[in-house]
């Protein structure tokens, strides 16, 4: 799904400015995008490109290797579930299955109506209490699909 939306290239701008000549600095130019404005734009890549005099491929490649960037604008809410091997132990992957099932999206989508983003996170350091979770930034420790249900309908019921 293509959603990308208008954003501030002046943030862009800022941010790689001030990231440019750090050691390694493309990394903390992309984090600083996203933190800026909530995923990384295509029409970024070839700024962050020119700044590091490296290509337009490295750079791509760089936001293709690491899952924790998006290249589209995440939904209204943002869902983590954790893949490690420690929560798929403990029922994880049945709940990633459903989690895809009642949102109607695979890992690394956004749903139709732009409420919810789904994204695989690998460790969230509760390996005791899995599987584990997070939405909008709040944990939820040992989910199952009666809670997952549960939370997924307080978050429809407010957006």
């Amino acid at each position: 799904m293509n959603r990308e939306q208008p954003f501030d290239i002046s943030a862009v701008r800022e941010v790689i400015a001030a990231r440019r000549d750090m050691p390694g600095a493309m990394l903390p130019i992309l984090h600083g995008i996203q933190e800026a404005i909530g995923f990384v734009p295509a029409d970024a890549v070839p700024m962050i490109a020119d700044a590091l005099n490296v290509s337009r491929a490295e750079v791509h490649g760089v936001i293709s290797f690491y899952h924790h960037f998006r290249q589209q604008p995440a939904g209204l809410h943002v869902m983590q579930i954790c893949r490690a091997e420690a929560c798929q132990a403990v029922g994880g992957e049945m709940l990633a299955r459903h989690a895809e099932q009642a949102l109607g999206c695979a890992f690394h989508e956004t749903t139709a109506d732009g409420k919810f983003t789904l994204e695989p996170v690998y460790c969230l350091g509760l390996c005791a209490c899995g599987p584990n979770l997070v939405v909008d930034g709040q944990l939820h420790a040992r989910m199952n699909i009666v809670k997952l249900n549960q939370l997924l309908q307080s978050k429809r019921e407010i957006s």
